[in-house]
């Protein structure tokens, strides 16, 4: 959850999603609704609008955050890294193990590290990113060798929303 001071904060207790409902499949409940609300959020702040949830394993968001680059002057401050930041914090590890990642957007090379890095259990994303991605397109980190850790990666999970989010984003800017 985004705190005043601009950066991600871990999401309260008594605020946890643990309600079933919109996107469950087969026991499977989606928190990408949650990521879009954040990359909305990021849009409104003229941030590119790429939102991020990070749930732990009985289900309770425990995290989530927009892209605030332009905000904090910060090239990493990307949703990704700062949903997890707030969550390793929240969780007093740097590993987030059995815990699942929601991004709006295919996770750049630099996210894509830090996932790694944070040893999160699934990562679930919308939108493909044909220029900049780094999980199913360009550096592909979950398939190196050099790389420790490899989520479940799922992805497509609200793509028409989050692409759309994305073209109306960058058509009011040309």
């Amino acid at each position: 959850m985004a705190s005043p001071g601009g950066k991600a904060t871990p999401e309260p207790e008594d605020k946890a999603r643990k309600t079933k409902g919109q996107g469950e499949v087969s026991g499977f409940r989606s928190f990408m609704d949650v990521a879009l609300e954040e990359a909305q959020a990021a849009a409104l702040r003229g941030e590119v609008p790429v939102g991020a949830v990070v749930v732990a394993p009985g289900g309770a968001v425990v995290a989530r955050a927009g892209n605030r680059t332009r905000e904090l002057c910060d090239p990493t401050a990307h949703a990704e890294v700062l949903a997890i930041r707030a969550a390793c914090a929240a969780a007093g590890s740097v590993r987030l193990a059995g815990h699942d990642l929601y991004v709006t957007l295919e996770p750049c090379p630099i996210c894509a590290g830090a996932i790694s890095s944070a040893r999160i259990a699934r990562l679930y994303y919308g939108a493909p990113d044909l220029k900049s991605g780094g999980v199913a397109v360009g550096a592909r980190v979950f398939s190196h060798p050099q790389c420790h850790h490899s989520p479940e990666v799922y992805d497509g999970i609200g793509a028409a929303e989050a692409e759309a989010l994305l073209r109306g984003f960058f058509a009011a800017r040309r």
